[in-house]
């Protein structure tokens, strides 16, 4: 590639990250206000007790979205590569055979999950007692339907961030986010306070926003990227799965390690405790959101940079991200000094979260925050094994531990402490790699 174009590329390149990342700074910033509402909102409705089986249920949800056997992520990279070679006959076989192995993945998914539902031990299995919910079989089955519908049509989102405009995901999703509180405010006002009522508009509210953008999408913006049968290649359907595997497997340890606290909670203490846990990790989660704004358009970004032979311009960039890390460790700092006033304005004093637990959340956190940091450059350029390794061993050991925390000591804190300790390792390896491919260290 001539020099010329290579400053060109890399022109454009920074100028759709830095428009990307103003409007999701926007959108993002009005969806966590959204999340932040929907807390007491969903709280004064249901009470803490089904509040938490709310919370526990919803971090199941994302199991689901998570089951697409990294069909999404693999996309996502495929596009950009395609786009950055100028190939859109290849882009359209990558969209198509992607939405073809979705609709193929969810159908053996949902007949599980309702067989499981119908037939299993859903009230012991979530520590709910039937006498204080009669229908919850009920509410799963809605959950898991109209989920799996969202699952597929989801595509869309990876699509756009493909073209580098994550900003556009983010608006479809909030979008989702702020239909389901508009509806949940409404079912309020009304009256009608029931877990299954929360439960449905929470999750028809984002599958109707996909189903409308996909003839905005494929329709009216991008026809030339219509998905149909006839492009649907069997040779590039087997490339996203065996690129997508990968990612699945990275996804499936994240999911275990992110969302199964609220199931382990509420099994081993009670799903009143789930509430303030999540009211915990929703408040510090906000720095968490400032910093997927900023650092995920870097994820195609370094696609197409890598692609390009512009190892300068991740260098660049990744000298900015660390001087962000130092202004979201002062953030988390901050936020943990004003945490019992504001979650007292927030949630009531009803909820009670420990200075322990925010403490231990906000180290989290900052954890997390920091490995992802470096593997959104990794899954950039494709490379996943290290934290394959990484995130399997992180879960293999997560689970009995946290399990014997909850079990042996009934602490939410411990819990916490439990995610942090199993989480420094991959944050160690994520940047050692990250060095070794982009500084030769």
């Amino acid at each position: 590639m001539d020099l010329k174009h290579l400053i060109n590329n890399r022109d454009s390149r920074s100028s759709r990250l830095a428009k990307n990342v103003l409007a999701s700074f926007f959108i993002k910033g009005w969806n966590a206000l959204v999340v932040l509402m929907m807390v007491p909102l969903t709280l004064k409705m249901l009470g803490d007790y089904n509040n938490g089986i709310w919370l526990t249920i919803s971090s199941m949800l994302m199991w689901i979205d998570m089951m697409d056997i990294g069909l999404g992520n693999g996309m996502r990279n495929a596009v950009a590569t395609y786009v950055a070679q100028n190939d859109s006959e290849k882009v359209r076989q990558v969209v198509s055979s992607t939405l073809a192995m979705l609709v193929l993945v969810v159908i053996p998914i949902l007949s599980c999950l309702l067989l499981a539902i119908c037939f299993g031990d859903t009230y012991g299995f979530l520590g709910v007692s039937p006498d204080r919910l009669a229908n919850l079989n009920e509410v799963l089955v809605v959950a898991a339907v109209m989920m799996c519908m969202t699952f597929v049509m989801k595509f869309i989102g990876n699509f756009y961030m493909g073209f580098q405009q994550p900003a556009m995901n983010n608006l479809l999703l909030s979008l989702g986010q702020t239909f389901a509180f508009i509806g949940t405010l409404i079912a309020y006002c009304f009256g009608s306070c029931s877990l299954i009522t929360v439960v449905a508009i929470n999750v028809i509210a984002p599958l109707l926003v996909w189903i409308l953008a996909y003839p905005y999408t494929f329709i009216y913006k991008y026809p030339q990227y219509r998905p149909s049968g006839k492009n649907v290649d069997l040779k590039v359907a087997a490339n996203l799965c065996a690129t997508g595997l990968q990612f699945f497997v990275i996804q499936i340890c994240t999911v275990i390690l992110f969302t199964s606290s609220n199931v382990i909670i509420s099994h081993f203490i009670s799903p009143a405790e789930v509430t303030p846990y999540q009211v915990a990790y929703r408040y510090f989660s906000i720095m968490l959101v400032f910093f997927t704004i900023v650092c995920m358009p870097f994820w195609n970004a370094t696609t197409d940079a890598y692609a390009s032979g512009d190892i300068d311009w991740i260098r660049k960039a990744s000298h900015k991200l660390n001087l962000m890390l130092v202004g979201i460790l002062f953030g988390l700092c901050l936020m943990v000094a004003v945490s019992t006033p504001i979650y007292i304005i927030w949630v009531g004093s009803e909820v009670h979260v420990p200075m322990t637990l925010s403490l231990s959340m906000a180290l989290y956190l900052f954890i997390l925050i920091v490995s992802m940091r470096y593997s959104y450059f990794l899954n950039g350029i494709g490379v996943l094994r290290i934290q394959i390794i990484c995130t399997s061993l992180a879960t293999i050991c997560f689970l009995p531990l946290a399990w014997w925390v909850c079990e042996k000591y009934h602490s939410v804190t411990g819990l916490v402490l439990v995610m942090c300790l199993v989480n420094i390792p991959g944050l160690i390896a994520n940047v050692r790699k990250f060095n070794k491919l982009i500084y030769n260290k």
